[in-house]
């Protein structure tokens, strides 16, 4: 048989006979993602008047937005953040600062939402400013600390901010401290200020806080990491936290061994010996003794005048980080280091320069010398 032939005959059948099952439609056109009768209506911009009133009259949603301009990287954000934090400061300075580290798996959210409701019952306001690591590849951050503190977020006493580190030194927030200044202003007189994790961000947290707790668990062989004098040495009280079940033996013991490590360092500028408590954040246990020990430190530190002079030594270093952060911008956004920095950095990287003469040559042109 010819099989030539047939397919000849298929074919003339088939351009004769349109309406047959052999024809193909077309199908229906790939459709829009976004609906095209959709419009975006772009928000008012608020202006500073009502961003500070909002403010004063504990706002949280002017709050957060306020927040968000100080956060932005826009140049022309960066006027009227200053004006708004200006004119709060004279309503700041009212609360107590708490700074909470602890190495990963410490449980640190766990233990915020366990004392936060705590401190909501004894009538206090809180705010929880959750540092999250920014991914040093895309930039992003998960920002997920209102879904760990599920029981606290929707307390109309408790503000939860989360922040990305940006990149900053060790994940301290670039703006917390101007964050700190606006949630104060709100009305808040508790603030907590959670790290990622043991590291580099403990100082810059330390230098913004009145009280510093350092969280610790034990049974994970992580006893002696934790007797190292660069964080302990921070540190005005210690938390054992998941002292429960039968983890308490274990809490208790790691307990004995951090207060024996801390009587050998030198007694701080404060005067104040740190303490050590066990806690559970699942049964409460020990919270109660954990808020009293911050409650006799702050008396203590009250006391001796050591709270004013922190707070003014904190003030003095943040004048001199902000002087730093403005000419490490001004020097990077500078016209002439802007069209010649690719280019040393290519001789850099061609072994033509030394990193520091070139870095001295740009410094030279900036200031025109």
């Amino acid at each position: 048989m010819n099989f030539t032939k047939i397919n000849h005959y298929e074919k003339e059948y088939a351009d004769t006979h349109h309406d047959t099952a052999l024809n193909v439609t077309e199908g229906v056109g790939s459709q829009p993602i976004v609906n095209p009768y959709f419009t975006r209506r772009k928000k008012r911009a608020l202006t500073t008047d009502e961003y500070v009133a909002g403010i004063l009259d504990g706002n949280i949603t002017v709050l957060s937005q306020a927040i968000t301009l100080i956060e932005s990287n826009n140049p022309q954000h960066y006027a009227q953040a200053q004006e708004i934090i200006e004119r709060c400061l004279p309503h700041a300075g009212k609360s107590v600062r708490i700074g909470i580290t602890g190495v990963p798996g410490a449980g640190k959210s766990t233990f915020i939402e366990a004392v936060g409701a705590m401190v909501t019952s004894l009538r206090h306001k809180l705010a929880v400013l959750a540092i999250d690591p920014s991914s040093e590849r895309s930039g992003g951050s998960i920002l997920g600390d209102k879904t760990r503190m599920e029981s606290i977020c929707h307390n109309p006493d408790v503000f939860i901010r989360p922040s990305p580190s940006a990149g900053s030194l060790g994940g301290v927030a670039r703006k917390t401290r101007e964050t700190i200044v606006l949630c104060e202003a709100a009305g808040f007189d508790v603030i907590f200020i959670e790290t990622v994790g043991v590291g580099q961000s403990e100082t810059a947290v330390h230098s913004m806080v009145d009280l510093f707790m350092l969280l610790q668990i034990s049974g994970a062989g992580d006893e002696l990491q934790g007797i190292k004098r660069g964080i302990m040495e921070m540190a005005d009280l210690m938390v054992i936290t998941k002292a429960d079940g039968e983890n308490i033996h274990k809490a208790e013991l790691a307990r004995t061994q951090f207060q024996g490590a801390l009587r050998l360092f030198p007694t701080p500028e404060s005067g104040w010996k740190p303490q050590v408590f066990t806690a559970s954040s699942v049964t409460r246990a020990g919270l109660e003794e954990v808020w009293k020990g911050v409650e006799e430190y702050l008396e203590h530190v009250e006391r001796n005048g050591y709270f004013a002079h922190n707070r003014n030594r904190q003030n003095k270093y943040w004048m001199y980080e902000s002087i730093n952060e403005a000419l490490r911008n001004s020097f990077y956004h500078a016209p002439e280091i802007e069209a010649r920095i690719a280019e040393y950095e290519q001789r850099v990287l061609d072994d033509k320069i030394s990193s520091f003469i070139a870095a001295k040559e740009l410094l030279d042109i900036y200031f025109g010398k």
